[in-house]
């Protein structure tokens, strides 16, 4: 993902996260017939497993508890968010999202419908609405205002870049998002932000501060996002994919792109950036970013799809039937 500068605006405190990836081509969904086998299935390591009483805490990354707790920890901070958000806010975001996109149903676009319904199953949450956008720039993103009426939107171009099993990957990270409340969290956080520019003299020094602790806890909340991703996928190598065609993907070069070769990219990457020259210029490298760097989470979910905490999970599962062979 690119690095995503803070440059409040009316709605900017809104977005709860924005995926950002390479760039893509025209968009072409094929919807499926029947006796007709999708284009890209998706495909599991196993049988796919739902999890009924699944808890954001039972993925949450440590980083992100850390950092959920000192928003928490925050005086006044939920006070001032309800205060400053209200049915106006989300007139205007549901009329400008259903006014420039389409929305996902049954009976448009079901194919993504039904991967949007599993990956909720799976996770155990609420499908919220989603929306497809014509754009160049492959992204996907959630909003949530206040933690009422949520949706996800994806841009066209991502659907080309991007396989069956990783476009609902993309899905489920979002899902993640919801499932961890993180809309709300960074919707309060960007306010108090907002409200720090507007102190005379200390404000934009405060507002700094600020900005820097929102994207250490962005950066940790897109951990456990990519973990959401993991559950739904159920297969590592479909999430470290899609963080490699964020890093250098796109559709001509999609077959030839090597998971393994990533994965030992993202080895070096670590190994280099272990010394101390090394720690200092990765800090500097993302101190500014919203998101970890694509071989950093790369890594990070290989090593956790090989922890007992991510076994453990998948132990409590429960098989189900698979929205792709209800089609």
């Amino acid at each position: 993902m690119a690095s995503l500068s803070f440059t409040p605006h009316p709605l900017a405190f809104v977005a709860s996260n924005r995926l950002r990836f390479g760039t893509g081509s025209e968009f072409q969904f094929v919807r499926l017939q029947k006796n007709k086998k999708p284009r890209f299935p998706v495909c599991r390591a196993g049988s796919s497993l739902a999890f009924r009483h699944l808890d954001a805490d039972d993925f949450r990354h440590p980083l992100d508890k850390q950092n959920t707790q000192m928003l928490r920890a925050i005086p006044g901070l939920n006070q001032l968010g309800k205060a400053l958000l209200g049915t106006v806010t989300e007139q205007v975001m549901f009329l400008e999202n259903i006014g420039t996109s389409v929305l996902v149903s049954k009976n448009q676009l079901s194919d993504l419908h039904n991967l949007m319904a599993e990956a909720a199953e799976i996770l155990n949450v609420s499908a919220p609405d989603l929306y497809v956008r014509q754009s160049p720039v492959p992204n996907a993103y959630t909003l949530a205002i206040s933690g009422k009426q949520p949706f996800v939107v994806i841009h066209t171009s991502l659907v080309e870049l991007l396989t069956r099993a990783e476009l609902q990957a993309v899905l489920a990270h979002e899902l993640g998002h919801l499932k961890c409340d993180h809309g709300v969290w960074l919707t309060y956080a960007n306010i108090l932000t907002l409200g720090a520019y507007t102190v005379p003299g200390i404000g934009g020094i405060i507002a700094q501060t600020l900005e820097e602790q929102i994207f250490r806890w962005l950066r940790a909340a897109e951990l456990t996002c990519d973990r959401a991703a993991l559950l739904v996928a159920q297969d590592p190598k479909v999430v470290i994919s899609v963080l490699m065609k964020l890093a250098g993907g796109c559709p001509s070069l999609a077959d030839q792109l090597n998971v393994d070769a990533f994965l030992e990219q993202a080895r070096s990457y670590e190994k280099a950036a272990s010394s101390p020259v090394g720690w200092y210029i990765r800090n500097a490298q993302t101190r500014q970013l919203s998101h970890p760097l694509p071989v950093l989470r790369a890594n990070e979910i290989d090593e956790w799809s090989r922890s007992s905490a991510y076994r453990s999970l998948l132990k409590r599962g429960i098989p189900i039937r698979s929205q792709q062979q209800k089609l």
